[in-house]
């Protein structure tokens, strides 16, 4: 059986049990326990998570939602797009070590009222993300995308995370890409 490595932040923690619940029998869905949070976090931990869970055969990752974020009174983002796309490269260098087929996530969106986050950034910093991500032959599932389609119903009340449903399609288009791949 196949090991699935699932990365990323809060939104990666909320679609996960309806991914490993949609591929149990399937494969193995591994996960650190906490949220990998912002890029940087993510390369400092990427390694001791697949010690501690082993090498994973496929790898589904997003980070975005921190990077991207405007923590009053800063008014730049944590990341700048340039350090976030070395970091996101540097990641990813990390990850093919293992060998394992890796599928990028774009960031989600968030409602236009949303604090300390705008849809115009997170479109930026994605566009960036896919353009790298496709240089290195690496797969996009376009959350952002899906999630966008009923932004109402997918975001929940603190105009950030995703709803249950949100997290339910997510792990939906999710699992068809790794899918392929098991």
């Amino acid at each position: 059986m196949k090991k699935v490595l699932l990365l990323g932040d809060s939104i990666r923690l909320g679609y996960q049990p309806f991914v490993e619940s949609g591929l149990a029998g399937q494969a193995e869905v591994v996960a650190p326990e906490e949220n990998c949070r912002f890029a940087k976090y993510t390369l400092w931990g990427v390694n001791l998570w697949i010690g501690e869970l082993g090498k994973p055969d496929i790898v589904h990752w997003n980070n975005g939602l921190w990077d991207l974020h405007h923590e009053a009174p800063m008014v730049e983002t944590l990341t700048s797009l340039e350090e976030y796309l070395e970091t996101l490269s540097r990641i990813l260098n990390e990850l093919k070590r293992t060998g394992a087929r890796v599928i990028f996530a774009t960031t989600t969106p968030v409602p236009d009222d949303a604090v300390g986050r705008s849809n115009a950034e997170i479109d930026r910093y994605n566009a960036a993300a896919v353009a790298l991500m496709k240089v290195q032959g690496i797969e996009i599932n376009d959350l952002n995308h899906l999630v966008k389609q009923d932004l109402t119903n997918n975001i929940c009340e603190d105009r950030l995370h995703l709803s249950d449903l949100g997290s339910q399609r997510s792990a939906e288009q999710a699992i068809k890409y790794i899918a392929q791949y098991l």
